[in-house]
């Protein structure tokens, strides 16, 4: 795993917690966005498709082993997470177009605050925002949400989660977590 220095000599990964997307939803979502026309803005890969769980940002390389055990200790779900990604946004604060789960499973919310515990406990500290479970599709997006010729409807159904690095545009896997036994 590739490292990178801060200014002051220290180790860190830029890291964040999401549920990966299976192939073949990679595949129909990718489709979907191309079917949406855009001229504006930065795709993102499909194979970096994901939901995020929780964006940690620059952590030091040497709390990711303190990290990965307080995961392995929080309570996760008992079964697989199903999440409807059923609506385009525009963000415009981020200026990134996603497609976002109008409702927010109880069992999902309860994941995320347990890992922003866990990082917490450890002095890793995250911007203070409302959970909006969402799969970014295009970055350095400026304009308003494009019409879609077919409605948002993509069911997502996560047996695991996973910590990944975020290495120059790609997101490498370093650690994963079941959801169901």
């Amino acid at each position: 795993m590739a490292k990178e220095a801060r200014p002051s000599g220290t180790l860190f990964k830029r890291l964040f917690f999401a549920l990966p997307v299976s192939d073949a939803q990679r595949r129909d979502i990718g489709q979907w966005r191309r079917d949406l026309a855009l001229r504006s803005g930065k795709p993102v890969p499909a194979d970096n498709f994901h939901l995020t769980l929780l964006f940690l940002g620059n952590v030091d390389a040497a709390q990711v082993p303190a990290l990965c055990a307080a995961v392995d200790a929080i309570k996760r779900p008992a079964a697989p997470l199903r999440v409807v990604l059923d609506q385009l946004q525009v963000w415009p604060r981020p200026g990134i177009l996603v497609l976002e789960a109008q409702q927010t499973p109880p069992a999902l919310r309860q994941l995320v605050y347990a890992l922003e515990q866990a990082a917490l406990a450890l002095g890793i500290a995250q911007e203070k925002r409302e959970y909006r479970p969402h799969l970014t599709l295009s970055r350095d997006f400026p304009g308003q949400v494009p019409e879609a010729a077919t409605a948002a409807d993509f069911y997502l159904t996560a047996r695991h989660f996973t910590l990944y690095e975020s290495r120059k545009g790609r997101y490498w896997p370093l650690a994963q977590w079941p959801l169901a036994d």
